[in-house]
């Protein structure tokens, strides 16, 4: 039996690395990951273009257009406005934040860096977090791009995750395991 994976697994990582060897190759690699960000955050702030280029039933024509005003509202690269174009003509605009992200993974990847994700019932000021960031490259010998969250279900703890690599030491993650003990008990 097959898995059949979907776009959102395959095609978005086809797409992103695409977008990657044309960025690298025109040596703008820099800017279109600075315009994917700026692209993304727009989606993700403003509800109504998120919800407009979702939306089934707009042209593509309007859809070319929108992103001819953002390419001159905040100086897309041409390559930039290009890819998405096509995007647009292929009718896959629709996965435009997932091919971004994925592009943006990918040149995190390529520079060697490690993800890690930390979660604390203690909000950390931002000294914290930089000098949690540094202790850890220093340990992993690379750069770490680290996605901080408070999270006060915790209780206590941390939650640490760099790769593959899971630290639980939350007092909720504890008392699970207890109440899993009691209850086979």
């Amino acid at each position: 039996m097959s898995k059949n994976k979907g776009f959102s697994d395959t095609s978005a990582n086809r797409y992103s690395l695409a977008l990657y060897e044309l960025a690298r190759e025109s040596n703008c690699l820099s800017k279109i990951e600075k315009n994917s960000h700026a692209l993304l955050k727009l989606i993700s702030s403003n509800k109504d273009f998120n919800n407009f280029i979702k939306d089934p039933t707009v042209t593509r024509d309007t859809l070319s257009s929108v992103i001819e005003k953002i390419t001159k509202s905040f100086g897309l690269e041409i390559l930039f406005k290009n890819f998405l174009n096509f995007l647009i003509s292929k009718r896959r605009f629709f996965y435009v934040q997932r091919i971004l992200k994925n592009f943006n993974e990918i040149c995190s990847e390529k520079r060697g860096e490690l993800k890690a994700v930390i979660k604390s019932a203690k909000k950390f000021t931002q000294d914290e977090i930089n000098k949690i960031t540094q202790e850890l490259s220093e340990s992993f010998k690379s750069e770490i791009k680290l996605n901080y969250t408070h999270d006060q279900s915790l209780i206590g703890g941390l939650v640490v995750q760099i790769g593959s690599t899971m630290i639980d030491t939350s007092l909720k993650k504890k008392l699970q395991q207890l109440e899993t003990r009691m209850i086979e008990v």
